[in-house]
């Protein structure tokens, strides 16, 4: 399990939805965090929006983006809790063609390191949707770094061994 340094590097282009009712732009650092991290890994920020936490108008971004042939994933921070307005994997299910349980699962497993058993309130997930990659991190600042840094940096690396998700991508929207 390692970056093979003898293969060619391909970016991949990632559209950036943070979810919060309160959040604006100037106090979006888990948005910032991912950002940051996209643009040091080589990768393409194409889009990065704010959205309610509404199922309708996270299903509307996701749609539009989904159906945006430049980009390739999708991630989300915020709304993966447990309370009433938490309804980010309401809106995937909405939009999906697949789960991708394992992002899922291994997100809470690393989680446990930092934040022991709280991690069962996160509802972090991933879908496939129409070909493009979609993945929900809570939206505290700690969950993104760990999202991003012990998750998706390495399997949206197209030289990460044995495999990534990165070889995938031209095959998912196969019938």
């Amino acid at each position: 399990m390692a970056i093979d340094e003898s293969l060619t590097f391909k970016p991949v282009n990632i559209a950036l939805l943070t979810i919060s009712d309160t959040r604006k732009a100037s106090e979006d650092t888990s948005g910032d965090i991912l950002a940051q991290r996209i643009a040091d890994a080589g990768h393409t920020l194409v889009a990065r929006e704010i959205s309610r936490d509404d199922k309708n108008e996270i299903a509307a971004h996701l749609h539009r983006w989904i159906d945006d042939e430049q980009i390739d994933a999708v991630i989300t921070t915020g709304g993966t809790g447990l309370t009433g307005r938490d309804v980010t994997p309401e809106a995937l299910d909405r939009v999906k063609d697949k789960d991708i349980p394992g992002f899922g699962e291994l997100f809470r497993w690393l989680s446990f390191e930092s934040i022991g058993t709280s991690t069962i309130q996160s509802r972090a997930c991933a879908v496939i949707a129409r070909g493009t990659y979609i993945f929900a991190l809570p939206g505290s600042n700690g969950a993104v770094k760990d999202g991003w840094d012990k998750i998706l940096a390495l399997q949206l690396d197209s030289r990460h061994k044995p495999c990534n998700f990165v070889e995938l991508m031209p095959r998912l929207r196969e019938r």
